[in-house]
């Protein structure tokens, strides 16, 4: 005879199932919240107590959500409900960012359309706001269904009239102030995206390159070798750089003015270069047999010139406070048209940008015999010159840390062109004074940002782009030069918040200006 010893047994009793069947019970459990207006209850229950508010800092409107995007919903999601059950008020916004070079190149890809000279600004724009607004409703469904509460039937979103209003007014009180100029200066370019970048759109990736030692034949001594008795003919600066393409836009050699540096005879030749780091580059070149004849303060060679080694220029000599003795021979390759320390210490001497390389990343006529050719494809060409030529000293392949666009994950450039800035000297302290009154959570946050401050002077923020908002700068009829006109702005603005971005498009700039503004 069998026993039944389920009867024996003392269980809880439950009306929960035996199984979860979240994928059916869930969306009958949020359904509910919906229906009963949990989130507006808590609202209302809430109101009158302290605000917490947590900023949410917006996805791109361009794709299904992924793991990152449920881990900081959903941490946010316990954040906000945690304030709102001890003793405050916090709501939740959550937004959209539907503006920018992500989003357009993920609507042209779905378009099947390969290049935005392809179509017109107002179709990219079309095209661009149809796809984001797709994916705002997809991705708030999914959120949705993370458990997230919030207003998500008014969120805030970039590509919104009054959103785009307000950056507009914004940008006024920031130009009114003077702090929006133009400037010819090197940013980072991506010749893959043809955009300038930040340096918050930048990553550092390991990148091989050819680190190059290259002589500089000394034209120009000031009479102070042939006092040594050494010709200066036979006498070159030795400089060092892993960028062989930026060659064509030397103008100048920067040593460091309290440096001591040597002049080494090898053979028939003298080489100059700092004292700390010659026999590193000696090495490099399979140098053993060498002297050191002199030493001079890097300052005592100060407006010297060599030339260059392939086209039909000379280099100065300049001194810098940027010269360190971390690597290379101390002698740095000036290319104003390349680097901000370049551009910023040959302002001290007037001299010229020159930026031989287009937005492609393609050498121009500036370049001389190497027009035409990729930064890639000169790297080799130009290195192949030198060694027939007898200016290479030394070359080696070497892996180090290279800037790529955070987009498309490609190298970039270097690259001087004509770009709208924001002054950040103007409200640094400012700044720094706002950074002190925050809690900052972990606390080296707070030494992160104020040196990110402090060590900035401008902050590149024009973008070449058809899908955006506009920069709208008024340019003077009768002299061609940009001016800045608040009341003008506040009307581009006015339009912005009942037409939208793409009445800038539309209409000619002309019929945007008020009446009896008149160029400075």
């Amino acid at each position: 005879m069998s026993q039944d010893y389920n009867s024996t047994l003392n269980l809880p009793k439950t009306d929960f199932p035996m199984r979860a069947g979240l994928p059916k019970s869930e969306p009958v459990t949020l359904k509910k919240w919906e229906d009963n207006k949990v989130y507006d209850k808590l609202m209302e229950h809430n109101e009158g107590k302290p605000l917490y508010v947590l900023h949410d800092g917006p996805p791109y409107a361009n794709g299904d959500i992924h793991l990152g995007h449920a881990l900081n919903k959903i941490l946010k999601d316990f954040i906000v409900r945690y304030k709102n059950m001890s003793g405050f008020k916090s709501p939740y916004v959550p937004g959209w960012d539907t503006h920018g070079l992500p989003t357009e190149l993920k609507a042209r890809q779905k378009a099947g359309i390969g290049s935005s000279a392809d179509i017109s600004v107002l179709e990219l724009r079309k095209l661009c706001e149809e796809f984001v607004t797709g994916y705002i409703n997809d991705q708030r469904s999914q959120f949705k269904r993370l458990g997230a509460i919030g207003e998500w039937d008014n969120p805030y979103i970039t590509l919104k009239h009054e959103f785009e209003a307000e950056q507009i007014k914004v940008f006024a009180e920031m130009a009114t102030k003077g702090y929006i100029y133009k400037g010819l200066k090197p940013v980072y370019w991506c010749p893959e995206c043809k955009t300038a970048l930040a340096e918050a759109e930048i990553e550092y990736a390991e990148d091989p390159c050819h680190s190059i030692y290259v002589k500089f034949k000394v034209t120009d001594d000031l009479g102070k070798f042939k006092a040594m008795g050494i010709e200066p003919s036979k006498i070159s600066f030795v400089i060092w750089t892993t960028t062989t393409w930026t060659l064509p836009a030397n103008l100048a050699i920067c040593l460091g003015p309290r440096f001591e540096y040597s002049i080494i005879k090898c053979g028939d030749e003298f080489y100059i270069m700092a004292t700390d780091l010659f026999k590193n580059a000696l090495e490099e070149a399979g140098i053993t047999d060498y002297e050191v004849v002199a030493t001079m303060k890097g300052s005592e060679f100060e407006y010297m010139k060599a030339a260059h080694p392939f086209l039909d220029r000379e280099s100065l000599i300049i001194v810098g406070e940027h010269v360190t003795l971390e690597s290379g021979t101390g002698c740095v390759h000036t290319a104003p048209g390349h680097g901000v320390d370049d551009y910023n210490v040959c302002l001290n001497y007037d001299i010229p940008v020159v930026c031989p390389v287009d937005s492609n990343g393609v050498l121009t006529e500036e370049a001389g015999q190497f027009a035409g050719l990729t930064t890639d494809e000169a790297n080799k060409k130009i290195a192949i010159y030198l060694d027939e030529t007898g200016s290479l000293f030394a070359l080696k392949k070497i892996i180090h840390q290279y800037p790529h666009c955070w987009r498309c994950k490609s190298p970039i450039l270097f690259r001087a062109t004509d770009q709208w800035f924001c002054s950040v000297d103007d409200f640094k302290d400012e700044a720094i004074d706002a950074i002190n009154t925050v809690e900052w959570v972990p606390a080296w946050g707070k030494e992160r940002i104020t040196s990110m401050v402090r060590d900035r002077k401008d902050w590149c923020i024009s973008r070449q782009r058809k899908w955006g908002v506009p920069i709208p700068i008024f340019y003077c009829a009768d002299c061609g030069e940009p001016y800045v006109d608040k009341d003008a702005m506040l009307k581009v603005a006015e339009i912005f918040g009942e037409e939208g971005s793409n009445a800038w498009f539309e209409k000619d700039a002309k019929q945007l200006m008020p009446d009896g503004v008149k160029c400075p």
